[in-house]
């Protein structure tokens, strides 16, 4: 089988810091890193190889330094990493982003072969929309599962998948057919340490490095700025709470009297809070 997993490099969140004056993100000595949602989506894809064979393609979009991001990603035992880099994808928003990701996918098939699975994490830390995977199983016209916890089986012969997705009731379990796009969640699995071979492979690996023409993306007006409606009117850090947590103390009583004391404690605080409760046990 063959999987495609996109991943992005991003700044930490724990070192970014926000410009006082200008509101924007400073990114200038800030050490980036893989999203870490997307180690998930990459080790899951890898355990689908190990089991059943076949190859793990990775795929980014970014400048030339997001190269560093590919390696690691073959340090963690990937077979092939494509970085996709051109002036023209500078400044892309989710809806050009996902245009060129997909694009190049189906350059990727062309190429190597079309994938079974294409695999994205749930969102990056940096953008937190959730937009780009559901954007390329869209422009793919793949079948989409989102939030997936667990892979629960697949039948290659049958080209069918069964897996556990997350949703606020509970868990749904859902059975589809590849190929389809899943968008993993967080805690899922540990991404593995990697073996001393993969490492030494990484390190002389020859990173794939396509341009929009080489991913055969002809309309470039759906890429980069020109192809992103989205306008950031400000970025700027939340405003820190001035007032303090309260404690409320009650008479030493039972565990029904004292939850009900608090109850009405909590109530008359935040009256609105009643009757929305009051208004979801009536429907």
């Amino acid at each position: 089988m063959h999987v495609v997993v996109c991943i992005k490099q991003v700044p930490d969140s724990a070192q970014i810091r926000v410009h006082p004056v200008t509101n924007t993100i400073m990114r200038q000595g800030v050490p980036t890193i893989i999203n870490p949602y997307d180690l998930f989506a990459l080790e899951e894809a890898l355990r689908l190889r190990d089991a059943h064979g076949g190859e793990v393609t990775v795929l980014t979009m970014g400048p030339p330094m997001a190269e560093d991001s590919l390696r690691k990603a073959l340090t963690y035992g990937a077979d092939r990493a494509i970085l996709l880099t051109d002036r023209h994808f500078a400044g892309s928003d989710t809806l050009a982003t996902s245009f060129a990701l997909s694009q190049a996918i189906a350059k990727i098939g062309e190429t190597f072969g079309a994938p079974d699975i294409v695999f994205t994490g749930k969102q990056t830390i940096d953008g937190d929309t959730a937009q780009v995977g559901p954007g390329i199983a869209k422009r793919l016209d793949l079948l989409q599962l989102t939030y997936v916890s667990k892979i629960a089986s697949i039948d290659l012969e049958a080209r069918e998948i069964k897996v556990d997705r997350r949703s606020e009731g509970g868990t749904q379990m859902l059975h589809g057919r590849l190929p389809c796009l899943i968008t993993m969640l967080e805690g899922t699995n540990e991404i593995r340490r990697g073996s001393l071979d993969d490492a030494l492979r990484a390190a002389r690996s020859p990173i794939v490095k396509w341009s929009a023409a080489d991913a055969g993306i002809e309309d470039l007006s759906k890429c980069g700025l020109r192809g992103s409606p989205t306008v950031v009117k400000r970025v700027f850090a939340p405003t820190a709470r001035v007032e303090k947590a309260e404690q409320i103390t009650t008479a030493d009583k039972g565990l029904i009297d004292l939850a009900d004391e608090l109850i009405v404690e909590i109530f008359a605080r935040q009256p609105a809070l009643e009757q929305e409760l009051a208004f979801d046990a009536s429907a």
